[in-house]
């Protein structure tokens, strides 16, 4: 099993409505809105780290709201 926390920023006003779109996502298990650099904080779970940047190239960067991101892969578990 791989995770990673993902940092996100999106668009001015819009984290709750990303919020809500990551949390349907099932790799999905936390997300909160944080204050400073970035908006959000997700982590995600999947099989292998490949499967994590599938996720996150297909599933998380393509929301409409997402303006960037920054992936942290965990190395222990």
């Amino acid at each position: 099993m791989a995770s990673a926390y993902i940092l996100i920023n999106c668009e001015i006003g819009e984290e709750s409505s990303v919020m809500t779109q990551l949390k349907e996502m099932p790799n999905v298990s936390e997300v909160h809105i944080v204050y400073g650099v970035y908006d959000l904080i997700a982590k995600i779970e999947a099989e292998d780290t490949d499967s994590l940047k599938k996720i996150v190239t297909e599933n998380l960067r393509v929301l409409e709201k997402v303006r960037s991101t920054m992936t942290m892969i965990c190395v222990d578990q």
